[in-house]
């Protein structure tokens, strides 16, 4: 398992959908996983530090977990299939013993920042998924990504983070 951060959101330029980059300590491999808004914007409003005057869905399964006696542990991003990522979350109790629940990906990360958990991702998922980012075989493609990371606003993203507040208020 590699240790990975959350590098950002960005916007899939053909389809608009949101992605988001995790990377290695090192900064040697990215891997973008594709996601929906709402959780888009739950982990933006985290990167970027807002806050909100009512608990949202992550938030709200933090507080459940924690009222429980639990504390979230980890979370790791285990499998892939036909680009469909799998994730655990792994809780933890004051006696040490574990609990596995099974997560997206953008929701186990969504949560895994909320409480500064770190995030692994296994071999299998980083070798079908990842981008190398200093190869000199991939440098140009590298480049280009790091540029597109590099350019995205938080104001790229009103309309998403306005679409998934307006979901969430509707539910």
């Amino acid at each position: 398992m590699i240790e990975m951060k959350v590098m950002g959101i960005a916007l899939d330029t053909r389809t608009g959908s949101p992605i988001v980059v995790l990377h290695d300590k090192e900064n040697r491999r990215a891997l973008p996983i594709w996601i929906g808004s709402a959780e888009a914007s739950s982990i933006i409003r985290k990167i970027e530090n807002l806050s909100v005057s009512r608990p949202m869905t992550h938030d709200l399964v933090i507080n459940i977990i924690e009222k429980t006696g639990y504390s979230i542990d980890k979370v790791e991003i285990n499998d892939v299939e036909k680009e469909t990522y799998f994730a655990t979350i792994f809780l933890k109790n004051k006696d040490g013993e574990f609990v596995e629940i099974d997560s997206r990906p953008s929701d186990a990360i969504a949560i895994a920042i909320r409480v500064d958990a770190p995030i692994y991702v296994n071999a299998k998922v980083l070798s079908s998924g990842s981008v190398s980012t200093d190869s000199a075989k991939d440098a140009q493609e590298a480049e280009e990504f790091k540029d597109f990371i590099q350019n995205i606003k938080p104001s790229d993203f009103s309309k998403l983070m306005k679409d998934s507040d307006q979901h969430e208020s509707d539910q």
